[in-house]
């Protein structure tokens, strides 16, 4: 049996490894010094705290980028700006694992039909 101490440099021996698994797996799609010019710089410091060993992709590489998505309730392709992105991970402290799934007005369509519920 292993005592705590043997145990816990086991973890971080592991976590280590999946950091680096994790870089040369980004490393091998941008080239060194890449960066869109569209991209805006994240700041760590003003993130919500998160409880997991796995880092979100956004974190790892640096900065926010436009993500497009498709709406689930309409189906219509739009884009999640970075603009938009720092504003939820910085300023709300959104999840740093939540991602947008609708379009604007769908969500604003789903906020006042919640709103709108009857309470008993």
């Amino acid at each position: 049996m292993k005592s705590g101490k043997q145990r816990r440099r086991e973890i971080k021996t592991a976590r280590l490894l999946r950091a680096t698994k994790a870089q040369r797996a980004l490393d091998q799609y941008l080239p060194l010094g890449f960066r869109p010019t569209e991209a805006i710089t994240v700041n760590p410091a003003l993130l919500a705290s998160y409880n997991s060993y796995g880092e979100p992709l956004f974190l790892a590489r640096g900065w926010y980028q436009d993500q497009p998505f498709r709406c689930v309730d309409c189906d219509k392709d739009e884009v999640w700006t970075a603009a938009q992105q720092q504003w939820w991970y910085e300023v709300v402290q959104g999840s740093v694992y939540a991602h947008a799934v609708r379009c604007r007005p769908c969500r604003l369509i789903r906020r006042l039909a919640g709103r709108a519920q009857p309470t008993i």
